[in-house]
């Protein structure tokens, strides 16, 4: 049996600032080092493709991406811990590609943590390949750096 959540009342839509409030809860609840209320903020205003996972209107997740004529860059994406591991990421992810597609993106940027192996499983999953590195470039939690892993998917 998949762990995977098929439930009639699971939707993808724009966020909005309304949404901010769970949103923020979800990031301060996975990072250690999270974005701020006001960076959702500037993402909305600057028109980045901001989209949030909802079931049964509550947020569950999000994703943050921008499209520049043919590149996108995946900037932030999350799940609530209660529902990961359930396939929920790799139809958010599918979602922000298939928008990327729609703005004349060709290639598909993100950048993750080197230590966070789920989520590079994932990416992997999808197609994204890494390019490279940038050393030392996420502050962890013992006031030293952890290297980021650069990928990107030729869509």
């Amino acid at each position: 049996m998949s762990a995977q959540l098929l439930d009639p009342l699971l939707g993808i839509r724009p966020m909005q600032t309304e949404d901010l409030p769970q949103v923020l809860t979800i990031e301060e609840s996975v990072y250690p080092f999270p974005w701020t209320l006001g960076i959702f903020h500037d993402c909305l205003r600057v028109g980045y493709c901001c989209w949030v996972l909802t079931l049964d209107q509550q947020v569950i997740g999000y994703g943050v991406m921008s499209v520049v004529i043919d590149e996108s860059h995946i900037l932030n994406i999350c799940i609530d811990p209660q529902w990961q591991g359930k396939g929920l990421g790799v139809k958010l992810i599918q979602r922000l590609l298939k928008i990327a597609r729609q703005h004349g993106a060709e290639t598909v940027y993100l950048e993750v943590r080197a230590g966070n192996i789920a989520a590079i499983g994932l990416y992997e999953k999808l197609g994204f390949v890494e390019i490279g590195q940038r050393r030392g470039y996420y502050p962890d939690q013992n006031q030293s750096r952890e290297d980021a892993l650069l990928m990107s998917l030729e869509l």
